[in-house]
């Protein structure tokens, strides 16, 4: 199963919240991709929370834009910065880059308005299949939130 990210943002709004401030904190990120032997593949990426998506764009025939036409399962992990702050804590994203064709230019044009990306370039709505954060509390535990679509948070604490 998954959504969108309107549809996550509306089932849990705090921890929606959280992981768009953890990603607003960096201008790039890591993303993982599948290549053709099925090995993973980690690039940067700038993302972008538009209208109630999750937005990749990339250059034209770029490795990770062909890794996602072919197969279009991704993990995006927030950038952990110089790795002393973690406000917010670790945060990952795992889902589905469906590619917005040439011809959808009413899409296209809405985000390039926003965005200014350069022209060509190859722009992916994400679906969601689950989010995960991962922080300490109190100095003492370890605390993993999951959610999936569908399912309410899961939050597991580990001393």
């Amino acid at each position: 199963m998954h959504t969108n990210w309107a549809a996550f943002d509306a089932a849990e709004p705090e921890f929606a919240k959280t992981v768009e401030e953890r990603f607003a904190a960096y201008t790039h990120h890591v993303l993982a991709t599948l290549r053709k032997d099925g090995s993973p593949r980690t690039t940067g990426l700038e993302v972008r929370f538009l209208n109630g998506e999750l937005w990749f764009g990339m250059m034209p025939d770029s490795l990770k834009a062909l890794d996602l036409r072919r197969d279009p399962r991704f993990a995006l992990q927030a950038n952990p910065g110089d790795g002393t702050g973690m406000g917010g804590g670790d945060v990952r994203i795992g889902g589905r880059a469906v590619e917005i064709a040439d011809d959808d230019t009413e899409t296209r044009r809405r985000y390039a308005e926003e965005v200014e990306p350069p022209e060509p370039f190859h722009l992916f709505r994400t679906e969601l299949t689950e989010v995960v954060r991962t922080y300490v509390e109190d100095e003492k535990y370890l605390v993993v939130q999951v959610w999936k679509p569908g399912e309410p948070v899961r939050t597991l604490k580990r001393t």
